[in-house]
């Protein structure tokens, strides 16, 4: 039983940081209405970038985090503007297609970039929080308490940015209809690379969060990617609030999932495998997911 409550613990963790993840993708997706296939390495980026920070400049691992976000929601910015503005052209016939294989490309140049510059070896930050508590037999280290804990409030401030603020109900408006949302005096464009930038830094953030957990490497992001696009599809296309609940819903049964299955030794080596699972079950159900909404092309 204290197995399954660790466990139960350590997967809201991680369902967290899924969460922080999916959000990204679902703002960017939401807007630009392409699939990021680089999103996940925007999230190693992330991590990397905190490291260095704290390695280089000598900030705490929390100032490092903040710092990591900004340096990637520029990064964001400055590939929007530099690969994505042919989506807003008329002359680019083939718009999905086009940001298919841009994001695509942009991963495999992230991830092999960071393989050139910061070597194949697992790198480790410092901790935030170093140490470990006890509750009754349940043991949970101090890193996830932190990580659990910033990344709700993360997504607290991205809640109550996109429903709160004008930016936020202004990148909804975008998100529904860019021509009515120009007709009142919004530039889409410009709310495209805001979305881009707020998307890559929530990226960034899981990323900076999960390093002292685990560890860093090049191609940290490939199986983030993939969860992030189970948990977007199982929350819904286009729901911030869809992705918070399916990313953290998903964390928590892969935790469970683990603690139940009859070999422990094969058990982690099975969870995405569970998770898209879980997903094909809800989509017979729910076929636009839990909080999905109907979403147009970009034309």
């Amino acid at each position: 039983m204290d197995y399954l409550y660790t466990q139960a613990a350590n997967g809201a963790v991680i369902g967290v940081i899924y969460a922080l993840i999916a959000a990204g993708v679902t703002i960017i997706f939401s807007i630009l209405k392409i699939v990021n296939f680089a999103h996940g390495d925007l999230y190693m980026v992330g991590g990397y970038c905190a490291y260095y920070i704290i390695r280089l400049l000598g900030l705490p691992p929390l100032p490092a985090l903040l710092a990591s976000m900004a340096s990637v929601f520029a990064l964001g910015i400055v590939l929007e503007r530099l690969l994505l503005t042919p989506l807003y052209s008329e002359r680019t016939e083939r718009k999905d297609e086009y940001g298919l294989i841009v994001t695509f490309g942009l991963a495999f140049l992230l991830r092999n970039l960071a393989l050139i510059l910061f070597g194949p070896f697992p790198l480790k930050p410092p901790s935030f929080w170093s140490g470990l508590h006890r509750f009754g037999n349940i043991i949970i280290t101090n890193d996830r308490i932190f990580a659990g804990a910033a990344g709700l409030v993360l997504l607290a401030v991205l809640l109550y940015f996109m429903n709160r603020t004008i930016w936020g109900q202004a990148l909804d408006a975008v998100s529904q209809s860019r021509d009515a949302a120009a007709i009142v005096g919004i530039n889409p464009r410009r709310f495209n690379t805001l979305a881009f930038g707020v998307g890559a830094a929530l990226a960034a953030g899981a990323g900076a969060l999960i390093a002292p957990i685990f560890s860093l490497a090049p191609d940290m992001g490939v199986s983030s990617n993939i969860q992030a696009y189970v948990i977007v599809i199982l929350g819904g296309m286009g729901s911030v609030l869809g992705s918070i609940i399916g990313g953290i819903a998903l964390g928590e049964t892969e935790g469970l999932f683990t603690a139940y299955f009859p070999d422990p030794t094969r058990a982690l080596a099975y969870t995405n495998a569970f998770g898209v699972l879980v997903l094909m079950v809800v989509l017979i159900f729910r076929p636009t997911g839990l909080f999905g909404r109907r979403h147009l092309r970009m034309e």
